[in-house]
């Protein structure tokens, strides 16, 4: 039985976990974790306005696209990558969905869980993620669902960083350090062409990020960080010792 430590990313969209978390998923797989992504859309509708611009555009065309990207990007970062294509703007979550992602959670037994804010009121599909992966990560808890199947125990569950963080009632209680791992996340980032507006934002906030997770450590240790993401985590955490 393998003894690798795993982790759990659920997207909505094909690019979100490329701004949110992609410094967490490469430096988790320097460290020698397997990360695994749920993408599940494309963000075919509402995030793709760039390639909807272009002519004769069609939806398999916007798809195919998007999912080249998150590819490349999900290479770089290292991270194993699925994308369930059921839709976006509007997405809904049926019980097969759920189901499956319950079955990702006992095959996978992550160590930590990522996903986005609990409320968002510019992107609905956002929250609707968080709430399938908590959902799944409780039913992925019940001795009663699919008896004989290894359960989980109860993986911390973090919200990375959304677009507007004050109307989405995020604070972040949690810094990254991932200075060693910036030049893998750009590259990660520059493979969302289809969103190329958001590149230089999101090298801010990780510069903003940055800055917090170094006073927060001290303006005089020794230790430099330049780049952070900042998370929100969601599950006490239990100590021995505080």
């Amino acid at each position: 039985m393998s003894s690798q430590k795993t982790a759990l990313v659920v997207s909505a969209h094909s690019a979100d976990f490329v701004w949110r978390a992609g410094g967490a998923i490469a430096s988790h797989v320097k460290q020698g974790w397997k990360v695994k992504v749920i993408c599940l859309s494309y963000g075919e509708r509402g995030e793709s306005a760039k390639l909807w611009r272009q002519p004769n555009m069609t939806l398999d065309k916007v798809k195919s696209v998007r999912e080249q990207e998150a590819r490349a990007a999900a290479e770089i970062l290292g991270a194993d990558i699925e994308f369930w294509d059921i839709g976006d703007y509007p997405m809904r979550i049926s019980d097969e969905v759920l189901f499956k992602l319950v079955d990702v959670y006992r095959e996978l037994q992550p160590e930590f869980v990522l996903s986005h804010s609990e409320r968002d009121p510019y992107n609905f599909d956002h929250p609707l993620a968080m709430h399938a992966a908590q959902e799944a990560r409780i039913i992925a808890q019940a001795e009663g669902h699919n008896p004989g199947q290894k359960i989980v125990g109860a993986p911390p569950v973090y919200s990375f960083e959304p677009h507007q963080t004050e109307q989405c009632g995020w604070e972040p209680n949690t810094f990254l350090d991932i200075t060693d791992v910036w030049d893998t996340k750009l590259r990660a980032i520059l493979c969302m062409a289809g969103q190329e507006h958001l590149w230089e934002y999101y090298t801010r906030v990780a510069l903003q990020r940055g800055v917090q997770a170094k006073r927060n450590i001290g303006i005089t240790a020794k230790r430099n960080i330049q780049y952070a993401e900042g998370y929100m985590k969601l599950t006490p955490t239990v100590v021995e010792q505080l």
